[in-house]
């Protein structure tokens, strides 16, 4: 069922619901107006005198009858008598209203139980009942029924005409309320065949689907960003895999030739090529880190930050011990909400960069507490110029143009921290006089996973 039968069925459905009630509470208040007006009638002949005469019962639809003990009844009407009534009769006291059937006519009765003694008219004036007995007043209604019958047949004539008529109002209120949205289909349609994601809707007025077009444009800016960013990054890693690439292809080109060479030389080629697989490995894992995006795969779970770090740092002598480069930690136990792969990855990143830029006997400092980490070097810190593009994907300052390095390390620091809501900062240590790396995230509640 498309959705525009939906809505005309709903609207059908609502109306016919309407429709249905007001003809029953029609249907109900007309009956009851009717017989409460013969029913008090009835009430209030009850009340006084009451001819007992019969003659002109048939001609004015309307019999009063006494019905004895003994089931005599007085005069003789033709009214049935059954065991309601001889109830009533033989001493049952109050009154009974109620609908019969004469014939085919019908009539409304009411019941009225007398005790003995009572007086009622009759021909020889007031006459009193020794026994108890029930007096019946009876009224013909048949043109009261005949009524409410055609009142129904009227009834669903206008049922069906307003059926009909809430059917057509229903598909051509559906067909103008959908309009907006079928114009809004089309557009996504044709953005969906040229796959142009610069395209935007006219997003309309401030109602429910000109929200629908705001969050539908604010999804073609995020695919296009998305877009955008994958191409730069395939247009940069392919420049950065081009200069090894081509190193390595000319020394297996001169390595092929390894019977010329000396010695020493055919050494050194060999520690090129084994250094530019590993340029290109470390190339081609960042690649991957950042493939990710700002979500990846695994659950966040409560870590302790303070032993992430420490197992950071423990790897980052081995290397730091190679410039003499003495590295001081300050941890102080803290939890956050993260992943434990990429958090690590993030600090391990920070402290190669400053392993990297510190010069042989140096310091690094590090210290983390409440869900903060900072890195600080001895090294020459970073330039206010070139502080804007530190996180940029394949940037490289010209003072470390020379030196390995893909230039991602840090944009995948930043891309971890944004994964974790948190946020990342760099500036110059006031002591150590280098670069001071300050990454912030949001500390858990939950219970520390070992």
């Amino acid at each position: 069922m498309t959705f525009r039968s939906r809505v005309i069925t709903a609207t059908v459905a609502a109306a016919a619901l309407a429709v249905v009630l007001a003809c029953f509470a029609s249907f109900l208040t007309t009956r009851n107006a009717l017989f409460n007006a013969v029913d008090q009638s009835l009430l209030q002949t009850s009340q006084g005198p009451s001819s007992l005469h019969a003659e002109d019962a048939h001609v004015t639809g309307s019999y009063t009858e006494l019905v004895l003990a003994n089931g005599q009844t007085v005069p003789t009407a033709g009214v049935p008598i059954d065991s309601v009534i001889r109830g009533y009769a033989k001493g049952k006291s109050g009154h009974l209203l109620r609908t019969i059937q004469i014939g085919n006519q019908s009539y409304r009765e009411l019941i009225v139980g007398l005790p003995a003694g009572s007086v009622v008219s009759c021909s020889t004036g007031l006459c009193q009942v020794a026994t108890t007995s029930a007096q019946l007043f009876v009224v013909n209604v048949t043109g009261q029924e005949n009524e409410l019958r055609s009142l129904v047949r009227t009834l669903l004539v206008v049922a069906a005409s307003g059926l009909l008529l809430a059917l057509a109002m229903g598909w051509l209120l559906a067909r103008a309320a959908l309009r907006p949205l079928e114009d809004v289909t089309d557009e996504i349609e044709t953005i969906t065949e040229t796959n142009d994601m610069r395209y935007r809707i006219e997003e309309g007025d401030a109602d429910e689907l000109g929200r629908l077009r705001r969050v539908f444009n604010r999804l073609l800016s995020s695919v296009e960003s998305s877009q955008t960013l994958q191409r730069q990054l395939v247009l940069d890693a392919s420049h950065e895999l081009r200069t090894p690439l081509t190193s390595l292809r000319t020394n297996a080109q001169v390595l092929s030739r390894a019977n010329e060479l000396s010695p020493d030389d055919l050494i050194q080629l060999t520690n090129d090529m084994v250094t530019q697989v590993d340029e290109l490995a470390s190339l081609v894992t960042d690649l991957g880190e950042l493939a990710r995006g700002e979500r990846s795969e695994g659950a966040v779970v409560s870590l302790r930050l303070d032993e992430c770090v420490d197992e950071c740092v423990d790897t980052a002598r081995t290397y730091a011990r190679i410039k003499d480069i003495t590295i001081e930690s300050q941890v102080e136990p803290s939890t956050i909400e993260g992943r434990r792969d990429r958090l690590v990855r993030a600090i391990s990143n920070l402290l190669t960069n400053a392993v990297k830029f510190t010069p042989r006997g140096g310091q690094i400092r590090v210290t983390s507490s409440e869900g903060s980490v900072t890195v600080s070097d001895s090294g020459p810190g970073i330039s206010d110029e070139d502080l804007p593009f530190v996180f940029d994907r394949f940037w490289r300052s010209a003072s470390s143009r020379a030196l390995p390095g893909s230039g991602l390390g840090l944009s995948i620091v930043a891309q971890v921290v944004a994964e974790f809501h948190g946020e990342v900062r760099v500036d110059r240590d006031p002591q150590l006089g280098g670069a001071r790396f300050t990454f912030t995230i949001p500390s858990g509640s939950g219970e520390t996973s070992e």
